[in-house]
């Protein structure tokens, strides 16, 4: 049996709530830094003027990254 590798990728959620006065309240979920705003420029473009924003703890956060440094006869 062969093993597989899958790589874990976050759950990212987009949630609307759409109350009797028509205003429409959006929350992100799983995405960290301000990549938040790239993902939702276009949907709330389309759904009128943003009255406001709350930034979440997740915004707060930096994406992890990984380096790695090859030894100097790699490169």
């Amino acid at each position: 049996m062969r093993a597989s590798t899958r790589l874990w990728m976050p759950q990212r959620t987009v949630r609307f709530t759409i109350r009797p006065d028509g205003r429409v309240e959006e929350r992100v979920e799983g995405v960290v830094g301000d990549s938040c705003q790239q993902l939702t420029e276009k949907l709330e473009a389309a759904l009128g003027t943003v009255e406001r924003r709350e930034s979440t703890a997740e915004s707060f956060l930096q994406p992890e990254t990984q380096n790695q440094t090859l030894p100097a006869q790699l490169n």
